[in-house]
């Protein structure tokens, strides 16, 4: 075990060319010759998949270029929010931090650096619990770097200290939501459904792991590290993922350059910041938005809800 680099938690399913393009991304960081690469991969959850993972599970095995490989082998299908929820809890439990990835990511050759350094000159900020490394909002106000009260979960690391806060209970989340009235600004003031997405998790119409995570985190007060230039990229938006959907509407450029570290004083959210997200989730999530995006799947063939 490497004490200065945090562990690289990779959960992967049935998309060995997703897989590999993750890997030789991660490769072109300097850092990933000292950092610990631990990979889940999931079991195929019905015949059609068998395929996809055992072509994962040979790939994974001829994976070198890193302090060490342990590969986890799911003997029965756990599902995404499952596999990460436990293997987040198991791997904090051993190193105290982690950095997390799925397959279908593609890094920046600086996001490892960024990600270690964040963690350490944040690791005892009580009111910093998760680092986000991607940016698909393009807005240019935003700073290279800012605190908001929002988990992203393209990219993204935490410590043992935060990861204490989660909650796996959707509906204690909700009433507490409920509760204290906070329904309204955890929707980005309305702008975006993630009260919706969390009622539809507790009636088991989505299997969110980030939603119940993001819930846990805003409910204690507690800010995310973002960046508003991006070091991750969501490559799973070509319907051969379990959670797939958006298209070009979570597109991130990746930044090629190093994102300097800073110690932000005082620790609270940017508001600059929120009111961003805000636009962008009203900009691209009105009716008419919505609407349009809708007659082009139409238009290409796409009848699908």
């Amino acid at each position: 075990m490497t004490a200065a680099y945090a562990p690289i938690l990779v959960f992967a399913y049935k998309r060995p060319e997703h897989l590999h393009d993750l890997i030789t991304s991660l490769k072109q960081n300097a850092e990933c010759k000292n950092s610990d690469l631990i990979i889940y991969s999931d079991a195929a959850s019905d015949n059609q998949s068998m395929t996809g993972v055992e072509k994962v599970r040979r790939y994974i095995r001829t994976i070198t270029g890193f302090a060490s490989v342990q590969i986890i082998e799911r003997e029965t299908n756990w599902g995404l929010a499952n596999s990460i929820i436990d293997g987040v809890s198991t791997q904090i439990e051993r190193y105290g931090r982690v950095i997390v990835l799925e397959d279908d990511l593609i890094v920046a050759p600086y996001f490892l650096q960024f990600m270690n350094e964040a963690l350490e000159r944040y690791k005892e900020e009580i009111r910093v619990g998760h680092i986000q490394a991607c940016d698909f909002t393009h807005d240019p106000s935003l700073p290279e770097m800012f605190l908001i009260k929002w988990t992203g979960s393209w990219g993204w690391a935490t410590w043992k200290r935060a990861w204490v806060y989660f909650n796996p209970n959707g509906a204690e989340l909700l009433q507490q939501l409920e509760q204290r009235k906070l329904t309204h600004i955890f929707d980005f003031n309305g702008s975006y459904k993630f009260t919706r997405m969390l009622r539809r998790q507790i009636a088991g119409k989505n299997n969110s792991w980030a939603i119940r995570w993001n819930a846990s985190l805003f409910l204690q007060d507690i800010l995310s590290i973002n960046v508003g230039r991006s070091l991750v990229s969501n490559n799973g938006f070509d319907g051969s993922g379990t959670n797939c959907g958006g298209g070009g509407l979570y597109h991130s450029d990746l930044y090629l350059k190093p994102i300097q570290v800073t110690s932000i004083s005082p620790v609270i959210e940017n508001e600059e910041a929120r009111a961003a997200f805000a636009r962008y989730y009203h900009r691209t999530n009105n009716f008419w938005a919505k609407a349009w995006r809708r007659i082009k799947r139409t238009l290409k063939g796409d009848f699908s809800a």
